[in-house]
């Protein structure tokens, strides 16, 4: 009896400690946050909210991606995530929500943050998300080469894209915009990682380079936790603590 006894108090020690184990695993801190830029721009665009994730404690890495196509810019990013050591909060503004629909449902990531972005269904052309929608005034006139690159004019950045930034910031972004293959606005995602995946969303209510009731649309669609903002489409230059902060609140919401 007491053999007995003996072999059921380590049983039960065992069973406690395997699911103190995994407990300990479903509720890791989330230390690690990617942030991917959009159409024309660069990690840069994140430069405001990189340094208040940092006080914070984060480990805060800025996608470089090219936007020479769709597979680059996924390429690019899942390089960035197979360098992350634990769980990821993916952070995509504006093309970008395309590029972390895509690439969410890598194990790594615990999460998505779109920020004033578009987040496609498996059989939607990214190009024709917006077709529902008046067209935005800031791809009115867009410049595109002779290799099929798009860029935004100066003026355009200024007046529409980033029109609630200082001007001599909104001229920064100009100079410093990384131009986009036309090409990739033909891109189809074959993942859809908000469909399992926790999201958050930001929409920029005075948004002119997508229709804020798309992003609305694509919030409710994904059932996002949606935060509103009263900012351009560049809210992460705007109103970089209010973006933060709802990182924040996603790395720890989808830690428990």
């Amino acid at each position: 009896m007491k053999k007995e006894r003996h072999l059921f108090v380590v049983l039960m020690l065992a069973l406690s400690l395997a699911a103190s184990s995994l407990f300990a695993q479903t509720t890791q801190p989330i230390k690690n946050i990617l942030l991917v830029h959009g159409a024309f721009a660069d990690g840069s665009s994140w430069s405001k909210v990189v340094p208040i994730l940092q006080a914070k404690g984060f480990n805060v890495t800025a996608v470089q991606i090219p936007l020479t196509s769709f597979a680059d810019d996924i390429a690019a990013t899942r390089r960035s995530l197979a360098l992350q050591n634990g769980p990821v909060i993916l952070v995509g503004h504006s093309w970008a929500g395309v590029v972390i629909t895509e690439v969410g449902l890598d194990p790594k990531v615990a999460g998505l943050v779109f920020v004033a972005a578009f987040a496609p269904d498996a059989d939607e052309v990214v190009g024709e998300l917006g077709k529902n929608y008046p067209p935005p005034p800031s791809l009115a006139a867009p410049i595109v080469d002779a290799q099929g690159f798009m860029s935004l004019p100066t003026e355009t950045i200024v007046k529409e894209f980033a029109w609630d930034l200082p001007a001599v910031e909104a001229r920064v972004l100009a100079a410093t915009q990384v131009p986009i293959a036309v090409s990739a606005f033909n891109a189809k995602v074959s993942n859809v990682a908000w469909k399992t995946k926790p999201s958050w969303f930001i929409v920029a209510k005075q948004d002119r380079a997508i229709d804020p009731d798309a992003e609305r649309f694509f919030a409710k669609r994904a059932n996002s936790t949606t935060t509103e903002l009263d900012t351009s489409h560049v809210a992460m230059l705007s109103k970089p603590r209010e973006v933060a902060a709802v990182i924040v609140n996603a790395a720890t919401q989808a830690a428990h």
